[in-house]
């Protein structure tokens, strides 16, 4: 589109700030191309689908009442359906037709739905806020079950096929977490490994990792929460002001937290509602901290010993991780701020997109390698990295170790890749690719050997999240194809399902369907059985 002001109608109109409509019922997809023999089951993805409710709107994109929809493949035909999460957060909002549940960015006066505040108690968990169950971040699997997730305590049960809303799950009655992620980790078992903050417990803060078995092990078909297993604890650094975190990573034998200085001051969130202002100007970074790498050891459940940190970033999802030669090797996506929420509210979108000049901190894939044998008698400033990298890690006078990255590549976001090498070494990573803020109108496959990107892209059409779907007879990593949702702001295209060749990166095939597709977050493949 050749005038900028149509453009920035075209993607902030139609894409970040329309409410869509919910498809209840399935729709056949018209396909161009071809869909795979191979390729039967459902991707279930999750995100914000209404941004205004009677008069009011939402002030941040990310605090819209959670939309799920879905793409059904059988037998080469494609069908579509959608429908909002019946939460109570939903049904309160509807029923008063207006906001009246606060959400992260965006306080509601008042909110008759919940009391904001429990009283005052001996512990300070119990001062801090009752957070929204509009859970419209991801989809998580527990045993069987699949569960609507955000950020807060609370996840809903969902049934993938009809994307019903079932009951509504506090964490809190299984594990001591006010907060947890909503990118989980699972194992070749089937165990789902997730992590989570308790906020004053017993007098202390504690980042905890959290193990729930696969439903072979689950004695009480009720929840696979009843038998989740606390498989460490980390003390915070600082007991009111927590870490802020959106993912962890896991190898083989290790999990690693990042707890990097973007914290949550407890205090401030507890008063919020009476400050009049919302819970997001409770986060603060301070760039003159350190970034703290815990490693647990997942056999012994206790963090290695050595203290392992890097200059001061902002990180919200990890890449992947692997273990190599005594070396643990990570890689995130890190940003030198935190400004990327802030482009996200509704009020700075359209401004972001009307200025030319770059992202305040562009993201940056970063490699970082922690040492695991470490020579006491090793002098200071000495790299203790002995593998193939340009990441160093150096003792310090203090006897810590400080870690710099490699650069593998910038202005990538929103990173798969092939799970069956989550732990592993790997190569390839598909992402949505920032060229021009604030949303990606690319996708890529990333080569780290070669350095090599390809790239797909379609005017006037705004891409998900790219996922990766193994082909069930795969040789090599990249065998398989890429699925994204693809929102069109032109009027003359309807929205699809993209399948790229994940080798290749050519398009295989798209589902257009005749339906309010919304831009998702994350979400999930669900194989079919049969």
């Amino acid at each position: 589109m050749e005038n900028r002001d149509e453009l920035v109608e075209s993607v902030v109109g139609v894409v970040f700030s329309t409410n869509r409509h919910e498809c209840p019922d399935p729709i056949k997809a018209v396909v161009q191309g071809s869909i795979p023999k191979w390729l039967q089951g459902t991707l279930l993805r999750n995100g914000p689908g209404i941004h205004s409710i009677g008069e009011m709107s939402y002030n941040h994109w990310f605090d819209g009442l959670s939309l799920l929809h879905s793409f059904t493949f059988k037998n080469g035909d494609v069908y579509y359906r959608s429908k909002f999460l019946r939460s109570d957060t939903y049904n309160c909002n509807m029923e008063a037709n207006r906001i009246v549940v606060s959400e992260f960015g965006t306080m509601a006066y008042p909110d008759p739905c919940k009391n904001i505040f429990s009283k005052a108690f001996t512990y300070l968990s119990h001062v801090v806020p009752e957070f929204t169950d509009n859970c419209l971040i991801n989809i998580i699997k527990f045993g069987d079950d699949y569960y609507a997730s955000s950020e807060t305590n609370f996840i809903r049960k969902i049934d993938p096929q009809s994307l019903d809303t079932l009951e509504k799950v506090d964490y809190l009655k299984y594990v001591t977490v006010n907060i947890a992620t909503s990118h989980p980790h699972y194992d070749s078992e089937g165990n789902t490994f997730n992590m989570g903050t308790a906020i004053g417990d017993k007098g202390k803060t504690k980042y905890l990792i959290f193990k729930v078995p696969p439903t072979a092990a689950n004695k009480d078909k009720k929840s696979p929460l009843k038998n989740a297993e606390i498989l460490c604890s980390i003390p915070a650094h600082h007991l009111l002001s927590p870490s802020y975190y959106h993912s962890f990573g896991m190898t083989e034998n290790y999990i690693i937290v990042i707890e990097q200085p973007l914290r949550l001051d407890i205090v401030k969130m507890a008063t919020a509602y009476f400050r009049g202002v919302n819970w997001a100007s409770c986060i603060s970074f301070h760039n003159d901290e350190k970034t703290w790498f815990h490693i647990i050891d997942k056999k012994t459940k206790k963090p290695v010993a050595e203290k392992f940190y890097s200059d001061a970033l902002v990180f919200y999802h990890h890449v992947n991780a692997y273990e190599e030669d005594g070396h643990i090797v990570f890689d995130i996506i890190a940003y030198k701020d935190n400004s990327l929420y802030e482009m996200f509210y509704m009020a700075n979108l359209r401004k972001d997109l009307t200025q030319d000049t770059a992202v305040t901190s562009i993201p940056t894939y970063q490699r970082f390698v922690v040492p695991l044998q470490l020579d006491k008698k090793t002098e200071v400033g000495v790299n203790l990295v002995k593998i193939s990298t340009a990441a160093t890690a150096m003792k310090d006078k203090n006897g810590e170790i400080c870690c710099h990255p490699e650069i593998l590549c910038e202005g990538i976001e929103l990173p798969r890749i092939n799970y069956d090498y989550n732990g592993k070494k790997y190569r390839y990573v598909y992402a949505s690719h920032v060229e021009w803020r604030p949303i990606p109108t690319k996708i890529v496959k990333f080569d780290i050997v070669t350095k090599e990107m390809l790239v797909w892209t379609d005017e006037m059409c705004w891409p998900a999240e790219p996922l990766f779907v193994p082909h069930p007879d795969a040789k090599e990593e990249d065998d398989g194809i890429i699925l994204s949702s693809i929102v069109s702001s032109d009027p003359k295209k309807s929205s699809y399902l993209l399948i790229l060749d994940a080798k290749t990166f050519k398009e295989v095939g798209r589902a257009s369907v005749n339906a309010d597709v919304h831009l998702d977050l994350h979400g999930i493949f669900i194989p079919d059985k049969n």
